[in-house]
């Protein structure tokens, strides 16, 4: 009766969809073929799907050493340009710049956005605890450099809250170890310590140690990015998420607002930086409110009163506005007047600006015995500063259909640090709203930064001194009114947890951590939480049971989608994500859960089964093993056989495993599907995989999941449609045999017990 179970095969199996056929098992495996045991007989007439792979080409880490040096090394003329125009791309654009269509919307914009950044560039320089002269040093430096260097064409790189609040937490640092008070006006280090104020610089006071440590920081700022451009690690910036940096730049505003309020309310108190600086200094505020100076806080409650409603107005009819309407920049020039006629620092002992020199001071060089100290204050500002820059660049870049090179951008970033270092400025990268202002005023190129230098170089040359009696609330309230757009996050929280609640969880982790703790260890608690979130994702994600559309190929989620048809005695399991260490025991949980069926404890309630089952094993190929030996009718017997000698009642004979979602599998997750395998087979249900990608089917190839490697092995199928019809058509064939065999055949016991009598 078995030589008649080929004939059956070609009568019965004529669809197409397997993956292997007769001629190919007798010339031994193929490639696509997967490690484990299957029965001998293939179905005849299905049509053999066969994908030949491309050879692997030979890999040598010393030929692709010496290709990448022959071509380092190569010197022509050609090599040459091409190489200077990659690392100054204003090589390449301005050549081809037109100067009727572009030249106009460039200098516009170039002059509005210098307007704005002269307020801007002396206030952060009170955030990142310098002189007002050195925010317009950093500013326009950075507009030349970057606009030789950069891809982009809408970026402005310049001072940013944020970094200069990491600035002047680890000049404030520095500023108490060398042994300068807290208060800004105390020029010299304390009593005992004068030897350690300069650290090398000589006869230094606060203001030239303060920047000393600040153009140190941004040295080195600049040597991190430029070797993670010079190194290719661009994408490191993709762990930086938009949620988590938007968390970071919501608690970073948190924090500026807060060390921006002594100057609203003329408070003497010390600067906290560290663990609880947040907290800290709003209970300094509180324990020396009455010390409030009351012009201070009239002024900055005017300025607020009318620079807020501007700016309002600015940003909801910006589509009708030629451009921005300059409130700043007026409220600073007329606040100025007033306080230096009405002589507001000795008649109400406000703090003002002071002297602003003019022109520029002789280049000076970093110092190096700062290094130790500030290395690691320096990574997470270069790191901040490449990815707010990269992300602005891309943004920017998409919508006006331009390409950005991120490494080019980085090194352009670093340079921006690097080089201004020499020439007493802190550390920098693309400002959020001046971007904006860049990108709204109708800019084209980077000519722009080119006429905002120039603008800010008028202000070094001639204007700054006339800044003398301009308050520091007045650039308090200019710094707060710019963090508008981090506090309206807020605003998009219930939206976002709408849309997915783990990133929400990640920007309140982020937002909270950088808040209460401190800028740099937030940033960091934010990165490690979105990588867990990441993880604990893959760890434990969706896994469904596959219902068929009637009339049609296609299996979906039978929770999802109503009108799904289930298949006979067939469970499609889908696992939507790789299997690998982390989930391998999520993988079997989920998988008896789905299914109903866990094999391990069916085969301990029935060990005889296991037994028979490992005997028959090697006397049988069929596809169910032992399952239909117990459809023989007692009455055939001369005794009733015990109740665990049949295999437990279930309504699957078949198990299919979707791989389409699976990006991969390690050996930990080989090693789940070979023990899924057996246990399965233990109580005669077959598994099948299908949608493998060829990484994976090389993986299970190679691994044998099922037996040995390079055996003939169970076939994994190119869709879930095919291994349904291997199944569901395999299935039936078995039963007739079965049905055949019981007919023809009689049970040894039986003879037997016919010749007893």
């Amino acid at each position: 009766m078995t030589a008649a179970l080929p004939d059956r095969l070609l009568s019965c199996l004529s669809s197409p969809g397997a993956m292997e056929d007769t001629s190919s098992q007798k010339s031994g495996p193929s490639k696509d073929t997967l490690g484990s045991p299957v029965p001998q007989e293939t179905p005849a007439h299905f049509i053999h799907v066969k994908l030949e792979e491309y050879e692997p080409t030979d890999f040598s880490t010393k030929e692709l050493i010496l290709k990448k040096a022959r071509e380092v090394c190569t010197c022509s003329h050609q090599t040459i340009i091409t190489f200077l125009c990659r690392l100054f791309p204003v090589l390449d654009w301005l050549p081809r710049y037109n100067i009727k269509t572009q030249l106009l919307g460039d200098v516009i914009s170039g002059l509005l956005v210098g307007i704005v950044s002269i307020p801007q560039s002396v206030s952060y320089s009170l955030l990142a605890n310098q002189d007002p002269i050195y925010g317009l040093y950093t500013n326009f430096f950075c507009s030349i450099i970057y606009f030789a260097m950069a891809t982009s064409r809408h970026n402005y790189v310049g001072s940013f809250g944020v970094l200069c609040l990491m600035v002047g937490q680890s000049v404030n640092r520095h500023l108490r170890l060398a042994g300068y008070g807290d208060d800004s006006s105390d020029s010299s280090p304390l009593p005992g310590n004068a030897t350690s104020a300069g650290n090398g610089t000589g006869a230094c006071d606060r203001s030239c140690y303060a920047i000393t440590v600040a153009l140190s920081l941004s040295f080195l700022v600049g040597i991190y990015q430029i070797l993670l451009g010079v190194l290719q690690l661009g994408f490191v910036a993709v762990y930086l998420s938009e949620p988590l940096l938007g968390g970071f730049v919501t608690g970073s505003s948190l924090t500026i607002i807060t060390s921006q309020m002594k100057y609203l309310l003329g408070l003497k108190i010390p600067r906290h930086e560290g663990v609880g600086s947040f907290i800290l200094t709003w209970v300094d505020l509180f324990r020396y409110i009455q010390n409030t100076n009351i012009c201070d806080l009239v002024t900055s409650l005017v300025a607020l009163a009318i620079i807020v409603p501007v700016k309002e107005i600015n940003d909801r009819y910006k589509e009708k506005m030629k451009a921005p309407f300059p409130i700043e920049l007026l409220v600073v020039i007329v606040a100025t007047v007033i306080s230096h006629y009405f002589n507001f620092e000795t008649r109400y002992n406000s703090d003002v600006c002071g002297d602003i020199p003019t022109g520029f001071r002789k280049p000076t060089l970093p110092d190096i015995s700062l290094f130790p100290s500030l290395a690691i204050d320096a990574l997470p500002i270069a790191v901040i500063g490449f990815a707010m820059t990269i992300s602005l660049a891309e943004i920017f870049g998409k919508k006006h259909g331009y390409t950005v090179r991120a490494n080019q951008e980085m090194i352009a970033i670093g340079m921006c640090n690097l080089i201004p270092s020499f020439f007493y400025c802190f550390a920098s990268s693309a400002a959020l709203t001046k971007t904006l202002l860049k990108e709204s005023t109708g800019t084209q190129t980077q000519v722009s930064g080119l006429v905002t230098s120039l603008v800010l170089l008028l202000v070094l040359l001639w204007i700054a001194p006339l800044f003398y009696s301009l308050q520091t609330s007045i650039l308090g309230v200019v710094t707060i009114v710019n963090l508008r757009g981090g506090l309206r996050k807020f605003r998009d929280t219930p939206q976002m947890w709408r849309l997915s609640r783990l990133d929400t969880v990640v920007w309140w982790v982020t937002m909270l951590s950088s808040t209460l703790i401190s800028t740099e260890i937030g940033l960091l608690v934010g990165v490690c939480f979105a990588l867990l979130c990441i993880i604990f994702r893959t760890q434990r994600p969706r896994a469904a049971l596959l219902g068929k559309v009637s009339n049609t190929e296609i299996y979906e989620d039978q929770s999802t989608y109503k009108q799904l048809s289930s298949i006979a005695n067939i469970k499609i399991f889908r696992f939507e994500s790789s299997l690998y260490y982390a989930n391998k025991d999520y993988f079997k949980t989920v998988l008896y859960q789905r299914t109903g069926v866990n094999p391990v404890l069916l085969a301990a309630k029935h060990p005889r089964v296991r037994a028979r089952a490992n005997t028959e094993a090697g006397n049988s190929k069929s596809f169910l093993g032992t399952g239909f030996d117990c459809l023989k009718q007692a009455k055939k017997r001369a005794e009733k056989p015990p109740a665990d000698a049949c295999p437990p009642s279930i309504d699957m004979h078949t198990l299919i495993l979707d791989c389409g979602a699976m990006q991969f599998i390690d050996t930990v997750g080989l090693s789940v599907l070979k023990e899924t395998y057996h246990d399965y087979k233990k109580i005669g249900v077959q598994v099948l995989l299908a949608n493998c990608n060829p990484s994976i089917r090389h993986r299970l190839r190679e691994g044998g999941w099922a037996g040995e490697t390079g055996s003939e092995g169970q076939l994994a199928f190119h869709s879930v449609h095919d291994a349904v019809q291997f199944a569901e058509r395999w299935y039936h064939v078995h039963q007739e045999e079965s049905k055949e065999k019981q007919d023809a055949l009689l049970d040894p016991e039986d003879l037997n017990f016919q010749v007893s009598l």
